[in-house]
């Protein structure tokens, strides 16, 4: 009997990195289309409307995961990836951040407030660092009662990025900066950890004068809940 040689077998990753890929590109597609029928929707009061909403939401969560997927399967930090830092101002990285959530936002009744610095600007790479972001936007969307802050602004030289929002915060055990990217699959919530990992990996890529970049998680601040931070140098 012939046996199948390993060097014969199609290589597994390449097939999940494939399919995620593929994946990743119906799930944009639905994704846009329910961002345009929300925003031709007459009645934005209906429970249809809220249906929808939630949709988009779950969507780009799980768009957004397997962005972070796909980013780390191709080895994220390596002279292969497409790592493009530039000089961006903060003003306008804001605007995309909040014009990407806006609908879930106004429908779930959250008041978003984002505090920085006229005229400031920073080198970062901002598909990477609006992914980053992104991923703590979904988590406060989910846990906070009605009010997210986004505050930005330079601290020690770096450049500080919190999501803060006013809910119950982070289990003790996820505080910090090793246990946050440690924390790993929870079961009784889903959560997988690759949000914060992949954070945590883009952070690490930002280097200037042999220092670079960090997350952590911790609870307080202005709006009394979780407090996500990303420091870039």
């Amino acid at each position: 009997m012939d046996i199948e040689s390993n060097q014969d077998r199609p290589d597994l990753s390449l097939l999940v990195a494939s399919s995620a890929h593929d994946m990743k590109n119906s799930v944009s597609m639905l994704s846009g289309t329910l961002e345009n029928l929300l925003a031709e929707a007459s009645d934005k009061m209906a429970p249809a409307y809220q249906q929808m909403v939630h949709m988009l939401y779950e969507t780009r969560r799980l768009n957004n995961n397997l962005i972070q997927l796909l980013a780390l399967y191709k080895d994220v930090g390596s002279p292969s990836y497409p790592f493009d830092p530039e000089t961006l101002p903060i003003a306008e990285f804001v605007d995309e951040v909040a014009a990407r959530n806006h609908i879930v936002f106004d429908s779930r009744g959250i008041v978003f407030d984002a505090d920085f610095p006229d005229n400031l600007i920073w080198c970062f790479d901002e598909d990477l660092i609006v992914g980053v972001i992104g991923h703590a936007l979904n988590n406060a969307i989910r846990y906070t009662r009605d009010k997210i802050r986004l505050s930005i602004a330079p601290v020690e030289e770096f450049l500080e990025l919190r999501v803060e929002d006013n809910g119950d915060g982070y289990p003790q055990a996820m505080l910090g900066r090793a246990a946050a990217v440690r924390a790993g699959v929870d079961f009784t919530t889903g959560s997988t950890g690759l949000g914060l990992y992949f954070s945590s990996e883009v952070a690490k890529m930002h280097k200037h004068r042999g220092r670079h970049g960090s997350v952590w998680l911790e609870n307080g601040g202005p709006l009394g809940g979780g407090c996500f931070v990303l420091r870039l140098p």
